[in-house]
């Protein structure tokens, strides 16, 4: 692809699918410029360095998320569907949690969902500063569930490179931790429970029940009355 021909959104676009396949180990100006077909430098004409282009992918993906009208679907439901849209994205693109505590990342898509946040959260009533409190504990709520995602991502990748099977590797280390968890009464109730095999099964129930709960305590929160047991 000739230089005048490559643009920012290509590079951009091109980036996030090889942090998707790769992770944020395997990106590089180099391998970059292989995907897109063209020698490295012609990269940095268009982006300076790799700090700048994971400024670019990582608001890239904000865009994924819908952004529901409060005034229209009731401020819990909007908020249910940010919460549940950007934790699928980062299931999409795990390498963003990642990131986020690796590179200082902004841009107008993360900003027009953040202020969304807010008005979902100032919708239901709250003043400036319990909307923040409000939308920073769902967002963080959010980030801590894609976590567990992002880290498997990542050590596949590493086990992979290494040689090793990811898949046996990890059953292998499951199983030594659950003999460790064993020895500890109440975790041995757990670890073979019928309980314990639904959670595994259906992470996304465990985490719609545990995001139902923390907007019933913000909900109760708004109207001063004890959160509802769940």
């Amino acid at each position: 692809m000739p230089r005048s021909t490559l643009t920012r959104d290509q590079i951009v676009r091109t980036a996030v699918d090889l942090l998707d396949d790769e992770g944020l180990d395997g990106l590089n100006m180099r391998a970059l410029g292989r995907r897109l077909g063209v020698a490295p430098t012609a990269v940095y004409w268009h982006v300076k360095d790799k700090d700048a282009l994971m400024l670019l992918a990582g608001d890239e993906v904000w865009d994924e998320i819908d952004l529901p009208d409060p005034d229209r679907e009731g401020w819990r439901p909007a908020a249910t569907r940010l919460a549940t849209g950007l934790h699928a994205m980062c299931g999409r693109h795990p390498w963003l949690v990642q990131a986020l505590g690796s590179y200082v990342l902004h841009g107008p898509r993360k900003a027009r969902y953040d202020d969304r946040c807010l008005a979902v959260f100032e919708a239901a009533g709250f003043a400036d500063d319990d909307a923040d409190r409000a939308a920073a504990a769902v967002f963080t709520y959010v980030l801590g569930n894609a976590v567990g995602a992002s880290a498997t991502a990542s050590l596949t990748r590493r086990l992979a490179r290494g040689g090793a099977d990811p898949r046996r590797a990890l059953e292998d280390a499951t199983a030594e931790a659950a003999a460790v968890a064993r020895t500890f009464p109440r975790l041995r109730r757990r670890v073979d429970s019928p309980a314990a095999a639904r959670y595994n099964a259906g992470p996304d129930q465990a985490f719609a029940y545990g995001l139902d709960a923390l907007l019933d305590g913000i909900e109760a929160g708004l109207s001063g009355a004890p959160a509802a047991a769940s």
